[in-house]
C-alpha cells in the first residue's frame, strides 16, 4: 500500500481532469472522521476533484463501487471503512468478502486503493485512522492515484462485461426469420 514504506512515491501528475470517488461505511463515526480526512487531503494536495459516499457496511463497498464504475465516469476509488475483531467469525467474512470483492475489480482494470483498515480493537483503529498517517486512508487515495496513471499511460478505455449490442440477434430483428 502507498506510504506504507521509507521509499514513498511522489505523487502522479495528471494532464487532464481526474475524478475520485470515495466510498466509505461509516460505522465508527470517530475512525471514518480521520479515514475522510486523510484521504481527502491527498485528493486536495494532488488537485483530483471527489466525492464521498456512505454504504452501510465495509461488505458493500465493493458493490457500490463497481455500480459506481459501471453507471458513472470516475477514474478511481477509495475504499475506506474500519473491521474490528469481535468474538464471532464475522469479522473474517467481512474482512475476506470486501478484499477478495475489491481485488476482483482491480484485476478487472478498476483502480482501487483499499483503505480498509482491519484491527483488533478499538484503540489500534484510533491509531490507523490518523489523519496524519499515510499508510492508511491517505495511502490508499495514494494508490487509486498512481493506478489512475498507469492506466492512463496504457489508455485504458472501459470495456462492457457481457453482452453488448451487436453481439447477438433476437428472432425477428435485422431481416433474421421471425420464429426462434
Amino acid at each position: 500500500m502507498a506510504g506504507h514504506s521509507d521509499n514513498d512515491m511522489a505523487l502522479p501528475k495528471f494532464d487532464d481532469p481526474v475524478k475520485v470517488l470515495i466510498v466509505i461505511s461509516p460505522y465508527y463515526t470517530k475512525i471514518s472522521e480521520g479515514q475522510l480526512s486523510s484521504a481527502r487531503a491527498v485528493l486536495d494536495k494532488a488537485g483530483v476533484q471527489h466525492e464521498t459516499i456512505e454504504v452501510p457496511g465495509s461488505l458493500e463497498i465493493p458493490a457500490a463501487i463497481s455500480m459506481a464504475d459501471k453507471m458513472s465516469n470516475f477514474d478511481g476509488y477509495v475504499a475506506l471503512g474500519c473491521v474490528i475483531r469481535g468474538r464471532t467469525s464475522h469479522y473474517d467474512v467481512v474482512v475476506g468478502e470486501s478484499a477478495r470483492g475489491l481485488m476482483l475489480l482491480g484485476l478487472q482494470g478498476v483502480s482501487i486503493g483499499n483503505g480498509i483498515i482491519t484491527v483488533e480493537n478499538m484503540e489500534q483503529a484510533e491509531e490507523r485512522a490518523d489523519a496524519d498517517r499515510l499508510d492508511t486512508a491517505g495511502g490508499a487515495a495514494e494508490a487509486t492515484l498512481h493506478l489512475i496513471a498507469i492506466a492512463r499511460r496504457f489508455g485504458r478505455t472501459k470495456k462492457s462485461v457481457g453482452f453488448t449490442a451487436g453481439e447477438y440477434l433476437i428472432a425477428g430483428d435485422n431481416d433474421g426469420s421471425p420464429t426462434a
